[in-house]
């Protein structure tokens, strides 16, 4: 006798698990408006944005680049105790490393090597930014941690409790950022304290609520056959920490670029400005990665999976598109973010050149999703190979020219790397969509 055909996964169900996920990225995505908004009231605004925004974060982001995708590996991989203390210990012996790394570049020589010789950093905001990024070095450590057991708790149902955790991240800036203001410290100080002890606060809370979930969930969750072997991880893992390392040099590499283009500073000031706001609507699309991963598990999944990522693709989008034709746009620039008026027309414009980003976030993380879910993720480190090119290109000959503002030519760039890299993972994910799809087929989808 046939089985009965499985229920179809619903929009509902789906919008449940994506929801904290999505309130998470939201929470993570005000930090760097708020952290703005407070520099921007402090002396040296354009000094200390530019050094936050232009070589701390970008370096921050580049030294921790190996671990970052391990939010979507633990995700995937961690059903069983084994796969958990191996990819556990994966987690421990790489953070320390880049934590090593990370002290190796802000205490030696090798941070002039970079910062001038490669970044091309203006003079004035050398200085302020080594101090920062001495400041930041808990942030790898804290990173990875958090992210191999948020992992955990998406796959094990609990990703409520990331959002709250998120919560208490951004908590613990607010707070550092106004005992900063009140003591009108200097603003590249008062930023990167409040990120790193943002992030360790949330890795402090990730690690109590991670524990009974291993106790009562994790160790009772029946061995996976085969078992997860090093070569297993490797083959999966690899490819991923090359698309994080690969997608993260764009950071400075955009740093470089604006450096040696018209208004410098200015846009050096203002892209974590633009790029922070944009980031509080690509986050809803960047959380939709993780739910793809956990939910393509499901019989007749596929099919609905599709419609939300329509509906998240053109709501997100379009809402970018609605702020830029308002007056939200001036009001969160001028008031919210504090910047001068000039700053805040330079910000505005470029907001108009990145309204399809937020819809590509999504897009891509349907692809990748199912790529992942399929465990052959050598398709994401082309798809990032092919976005580095292009907005390599664009940089470059927006540095030839020395012509148009190196903030416009850098969102140019940026949103025309995420286009080729959407449609890159759209060709390389339509095996494992196919797959997907002759399942559902199968059971009754």
């Amino acid at each position: 006798m046939a089985d009965p055909p499985q229920t179809r996964l619903t929009l509902p169900q789906i919008a449940n698990t994506w929801w904290p996920l999505a309130a998470s990225w939201l929470l993570m995505g005000m930090e760097l408006p708020a952290l703005s908004a407070i520099v921007a009231r402090l002396a040296d605004p354009e000094i200390n944005l530019a050094a936050y925004g232009g070589v701390v974060f970008p370096l921050a982001l580049i030294i921790e680049s190996p671990i970052i995708m391990l939010l979507a590996a633990s995700t995937a991989l961690s059903k069983d105790w084994d796969s958990y203390r191996k990819i556990r210990k994966f987690m421990m012996v790489t953070s320390a490393i880049l934590t090593g790394l990370h002290l190796l570049i802000a205490l030696t020589p090798l941070y002039y090597f970079v910062v001038e010789g490669l970044i091309g950093a203006p003079q004035e905001i050398v200085e302020p930014a080594r101090t920062g990024l001495l400041i930041m070095f808990p942030w790898t450590w804290a990173i990875a941690y958090r992210r191999f057991n948020q992992g955990m708790l998406i796959r094990f149902g609990h990703s409520r409790a990331i959002s709250v955790g998120t919560a208490i991240r951004l908590l613990v800036d607010l707070v550092v950022l106004g005992i900063g203001f009140w003591m009108k410290s200097a603003g590249i100080v008062v930023a990167t304290t409040a990120v790193a002890a943002g992030v360790v606060a949330e890795a402090v809370y990730v690690g109590f609520i991670i524990r009974p979930v291993i106790r009562r969930e994790l160790v009772f969750a029946p061995p996976i056959d085969p078992p997860l072997s090093f070569r297993d991880f490797r083959e999966f893992y690899v490819p991923l920490a090359m698309t994080s390392l690969i997608t993260l040099i764009v950071q400075p590499i955009g740093s470089a670029a604006l450096s040696r283009m018209p208004q410098a500073l200015d846009s050096l000031a203002v892209w974590p400005v633009v790029t922070g706001f944009i980031f509080l609507l690509r986050g809803m699309g960047i959380a939709f990665n993780e739910v793809v991963v956990t939910l393509l598990d499901e019989p007749n999944s596929t099919r609905s999976l599709r419609r939300f990522t329509v509906l998240l693709t053109m709501s997100t989008s379009l809402s970018l598109l609605l702020v830029s034709a308002t007056p939200l746009a001036k009001f969160w620039f001028e008031q919210i973010s504090a910047l001068s008026p000039a700053l805040a027309t330079l910000a505005h414009n470029a907001l108009w050149l990145a309204f399809l980003l937020p819809g590509l976030n999504t897009l891509q993380s349907w692809y990748q999703g199912a790529i992942l879910h399929s465990k052959k993720t050598h398709g994401i480190t082309e798809a990032v190979i092919v976005f580095i090119v292009a907005i390599s290109a664009v940089l470059w000959g927006g540095v030839s020219l020395k012509k148009y503002v190196g903030l416009y030519i850098g969102i140019i760039a940026f949103t025309l790397g995420m286009l080729v890299q959407t449609i890159w993972l759209w060709y390389r994910s339509r095996p494992a969509m196919r797959a997907t799809c002759e399942r559902d087929a199968r059971v009754g989808g």
